[in-house]
C-alpha cells in the first residue's frame, strides 16, 4: 500500500516550509531556551493563521476538523524547522477537549485561533513549557483537570523543552481516564515531528559533506560517508509510510509503531550527523545542535522505544 499526499496537502506543506524558512526559527529557539517567548509567540500566531492549530479542532469550534493525516503533514514541517513550544501538547489538548464536555466551547476556539497555548501533564509527569502555556491540563486517574498554575522550570536535554510540574487541584473538565486518547495523539504528533527533525538533519549533513574537503575531494565522495547517509535516508523513508498509515487507522499499535520507527530513525540520523560534522557538531552555537538535542528528546517523549514496542507486540500501553 502506498501513502501519498494529495495536492492540497503538498501545497500546505510547501507553504509551511516557505513560511518557516523565512522566519529565522533558530533565533526563536534560542530565545525560547532562555525563557524569552516573544519571537516564539509571534511564530505561533503565524502558524495559527496558517491553520495549524485548528487541524484537530472541529469546525463548530473554529477549527478545520481536518484530522490526523493533516496534523502529521504539518508536524513534519514543524520538526523540520525545529519550531519551539508545546506544539504536540496543544494538539493533544485539542483532541482531549473535543470529547463530550462543557469545556469544548470555552477553550477550543482560543486554541484553534492561536490566542491560547496549551500544555499537558500526563500521569503525574511534568508539562512542557508550563510557564508559557495559558491552558494547562493534567491527565490522570481522575480524568482531565485544568491546573491552576505551574511549579519551577527545569531544563531538559533539549534546552528549548522547558519542563514544569503542574499545580494540584483545579477544575475537572472530563471525568474518567482519557489517558489512551492523549497517548494516541501525543505519539502521532511526536512521530511526525521526529520525522521532520530527521529529514532536516540529513539535509544539513548532506550539504556539509558536499562542502567539506579532505585530500582534495569532498568528504561526501567517500564510500563510507555515502553508506552512512544512505542508511539514514532509508530509515527515514521507511518511517514515513508508517506515520501516514497510522494517521489513517489511529490504532494504538499502528501509532506506537510509527513513533518507534520515526524517533529511532531521527535518533540514528542525529548520530550520523554528529559524526560527519566532527567537532563542530558539538558546539551549541552551531545550528545543528538545535536538531540534535531535539531528536534525542523526542525519542522518549510520549513513550520510550521500549514502551512503544510493547504496545506493538501487545504487551502494554504505558507511556
Amino acid at each position: 500500500m502506498r501513502f501519498l499526499l494529495d495536492t492540497e496537502q503538498r501545497v500546505f506543506a510547501a507553504s509551511l516550509d516557505a513560511m518557516l524558512t523565512a522566519a529565522d526559527t533558530p533565533s526563536a529557539v534560542r530565545d525560547w531556551s532562555r525563557g524569552e517567548h516573544a519571537r516564539g509567540r509571534a511564530l505561533w500566531a503565524r502558524l495559527a493563521e496558517a491553520g495549524v492549530f485548528g487541524l484537530a479542532v472541529p469546525e463548530e469550534h473554529g477549527g478545520s476538523g481536518a484530522g490526523p493525516a493533516d496534523v502529521a503533514v504539518a508536524f513534519v514541517e514543524l520538526g523540520r524547522h525545529a519550531v519551539p513550544g508545546p506544539l504536540v501538547e496543544t494538539v493533544v489538548a485539542a483532541a482531549l477537549l473535543t470529547r463530550p464536555g462543557p469545556a469544548a466551547g470555552r477553550l477550543l476556539p482560543a486554541l484553534a485561533s492561536g490566542r491560547a497555548m496549551a500544555t499537558v501533564a500526563y500521569d503525574g509527569g511534568r508539562a512542557l513549557d508550563g510557564d508559557a502555556a495559558t491552558v494547562r491540563l493534567a491527565v490522570d486517574g481522575d480524568g482531565l483537570r485544568l491546573a491552576p498554575g505551574h511549579g519551577p522550570v527545569r531544563r531538559s536535554l533539549d534546552p528549548a523543552r522547558r519542563l514544569t510540574p503542574l499545580a494540584p487541584g483545579g477544575e475537572i473538565l472530563a471525568p474518567g481516564p482519557p489517558a489512551a486518547h492523549a497517548l494516541l495523539w501525543g505519539r502521532l504528533a511526536t512521530a511526525a515531528q521526529a520525522l521532520g527533525v530527521g529529514l532536516a538533519l540529513l539535509d544539513r549533513t548532506v550539504a556539509h559533506v558536499r562542502r567539506r574537503v579532505q585530500f582534495g575531494v569532498p568528504v561526501g565522495s567517500f564510500q563510507a560517508v555515502r553508506h552512512r547517509l544512505a542508511d539514514a535516508r532509508t530509515a527515514l523513508e521507511f518511517a514515513r509510510p508508517l506515520l501516514f498509515g497510522a494517521a489513517l487507522t489511529m490504532t494504538p499499535r499502528d501509532v506506537a509503531a510509527a513513533k518507534t520507527a520515526a524517533c529511532e530513525a531521527a535518533y540514528a540520523t542525529a548520530r550520523t550527523a554528529l559524526q560527519l560534522h566532527g567537532a563542530i557538531g558539538y558546539t551549541a552555537e552551531y545550528d545543528l545542535s538545535l536538531w540534535l538535542t531535539k531528536a534525542r528528546a523526542l525519542r522518549t517523549a510520549w513513550g520510550t522505544p521500549h514502551e512503544c514496542r510493547a504496545v506493538v507486540v501487545g504487551g502494554g500501553r504505558r507511556r
